[in-house]
């Protein structure tokens, strides 16, 4: 006989407990376990301790003694990045280890925070090119300088002579604050109301190489100008000069821009700071990135993805509540010039005298020229040099009368101050020759590229930026560029791979009256072989000519025209 259940059978599985959110490796909500390789390496030891192994033990015994992780690691705090062996193709960048890649000769970036260089230092930087470096010195878009070639048992020596003259390598890369960014005629400009140098002094005197900083989850870039001369849209935190209508001069403040393979643009917090309390308003920003930036992907843990999360209104209500134990005023937008500034030519100053801008090629300087420029310079009473986020430099305090002169000599030693646009508009990475990460050649490449359009087009008459990148993480800013190119193996004719560039059209940031900031336009398919890149430019070039109207800027242009006008 059957016997009945009052027990009922139900087809739905039990509820389940939700599921609680991957942690980001954020150290502020407790998520302190090493996640990647690289949080494992400054877990284990703070990366700013290598240079006494550096000191002690590797200059001694040759690169050979190098423990791979202070070598592909905490090298990086120093300055120090191997750079790339010689004759191996862009096609293998991605498939080889980095022991297979690397050289045992080192890149090494000085910090020149602001761009300010005395000829002393000048000339320090000169003597090392020539004895250490093979002669190179190449000016980068972050106003470091930077030399190739260096030997792991030269270090010693190269930082008791920088040091000694006021340079430091200190946290020149890494993931920690780098080179802070300034206006290249910061104290001498004429529409300058706030000298900011105080404050990028003092950022540098009180954080760099403070190990409660140098723990970030990746790079931290800054900007400092009270001109619109910096590219402080593309800067993790920036401050540009304002008027308050009630409390005078002082700083707006932009968080959350970089660039790289997926890029952001900085957003205004909406705040007004005065000149004293810049350092400490960084040093809540970098407080917050250090504790809440995501640390569990590599490839998330810059600052901008936080900003994008959190949003303006959440970032700055705990910038205030958390560090900063105040709230900021509220204050007014940046006034933006008629047009942008690079600085480049004769220009007066406040006290009357000139500063004298000049280019060189795609930032390619060495050792012989910098030593004939300190000479050059020091000839023409003047004793400090600055250098740009463009790649280029600046002479100060020039008497009028010796402006014509220094123009001249300047010329001669390859540095233009009355240049081409071409050759004040295009910028150049490392590319392929040094760098472990390209894919192409992009020093020579644009050389020859300005080398072709000064000869066929000398006299053109629109100002066209042109940034050459070896690979897609845009250290030469492509994306905010007129002409952006980004190194990629491309088919030739022949069917063949070969080096060439994917187009990005139209970019730019927000540094004149008039301008959107924005990313370059990307055409389906825009690309161009290395060899033929000087003849697409060329043919771009005209095109423009022939069909923009009256004042209409490059940009615009590329927005307004049909694709097929393009290509």
């Amino acid at each position: 006989m059957a016997v009945s259940s009052t027990t009922t059978r139900s087809d739905t599985p039990p509820a389940r407990a939700p599921r609680r959110p991957r942690g980001e490796g954020q150290w502020a909500l407790g998520h302190r376990e090493p996640l990647n390789p690289n949080e494992r390496i400054k877990k284990d030891d703070d990366p700013l301790n290598v240079r006494a192994r550096i000191e002690n033990i590797y200059a001694r015994q040759g690169f050979a003694s190098i423990d791979p992780q202070d070598l592909r690691g905490r090298f990086r705090w120093w300055g120090l990045y191997t750079q790339r062996k010689a004759g191996i193709d862009g096609g293998r960048t991605a498939v080889l280890e980095p022991h297979e890649l690397e050289d045992e000769f080192f890149m090494l970036r000085v910090r020149v925070d602001g761009g300010e260089l005395t000829l002393a230092q000048l000339r320090v930087i000169a003597d090392i090119s020539r004895e250490f470096a093979r002669d190179t010195a190449d000016i980068t878009d972050r106003q470091n300088i930077q030399f190739h070639w260096i030997r792991v048992e030269d270090m010693p020596e190269i930082w008791r002579r920088l040091e000694e003259v006021g340079l430091q390598t200190t946290e020149a890369c890494g993931d920690c604050p780098r080179v802070v960014l300034g206006s290249p005629v910061a104290g001498v400009a004429r529409d300058e109301l706030v000298d900011p140098t105080p404050a990028v002094d003092e950022i540098v005197r009180r954080y760099v190489g403070d190990k409660a900083y140098s723990n970030l989850p990746r790079k931290f870039k800054t900007s400092i100008s009270w001109l619109v001369d910096t590219p402080y849209e593309a800067n993790d935190i920036a401050f540009l000069g304002v008027e308050h209508p009630e409390h005078g001069p002082g700083f707006d403040v932009w968080v959350g821009g970089g660039l790289s393979t997926n890029p952001m643009l900085a957003k205004r917090l909406g705040v007004w700071v005065p000149l004293a309390e810049v350092p400490d308003v960084w040093a809540g920003v970098v407080g917050i990135f250090r504790d809440y930036g995501y640390r569990r992907l590599r490839n998330r843990a810059r600052l901008k993805f936080l900003v994008a999360d959190w949003g303006v209104a959440k970032f700055r209500e705990v910038l205030e509540k958390e560090y900063l134990g105040r709230t900021l005023l509220d204050g007014p937008a940046p006034q933006l010039p008629e047009r942008p500034v690079d600085h480049i030519g004769v220009h007066q100053q406040r006290d009357g005298r000139h500063y004298v801008g000049a280019a060189p090629v795609v930032g390619r300087v060495s050792g012989p020229q910098l030593t004939r420029l300190a000479d050059v310079v020091e000839a023409h009473g003047s004793g400090r040099v600055r250098l740009t986020p463009y790649q280029k430099l600046l002479v100060l305090d020039v008497a009028p009368e010796r402006t014509d002169s220094l123009v001249a000599e300047l010329r001669g030693i390859g540095l233009e101050a009355r240049p081409s646009a071409w050759r004040r508009g295009t910028m150049a990475c490392t590319g392929i020759e040094f760098c472990k990460l390209a894919i192409v050649e992009t020093k020579r490449r644009g050389e020859e590229l300005v080398a072709r359009l000064e000869e066929r087009l000398r006299d053109f008459d629109a100002d066209i930026s042109i940034h050459l990148n070896g690979c897609p993480n845009a250290c030469a800013r492509t994306q905010v560029a007129d002409i952006g190119l980004k190194g990629q193996l491309v088919v030739g004719p022949d069917g063949n791979q070969v080096e060439g560039f994917q187009v990005h059209l139209g970019g730019g940031l927000g540094m004149a009256q008039g301008q959107t900031a924005g990313f370059g336009r990307k055409l389906r398919g825009l690309k161009t072989t290395a060899d033929e890149l000087p003849a697409y430019v060329e043919r771009l070039a005209r095109r423009y000519l022939a069909g923009r109207s009256e004042g209409e800027t490059f940009a615009n242009w590329v927005v307004r025209v049909d694709e097929e006008e393009l290509r």
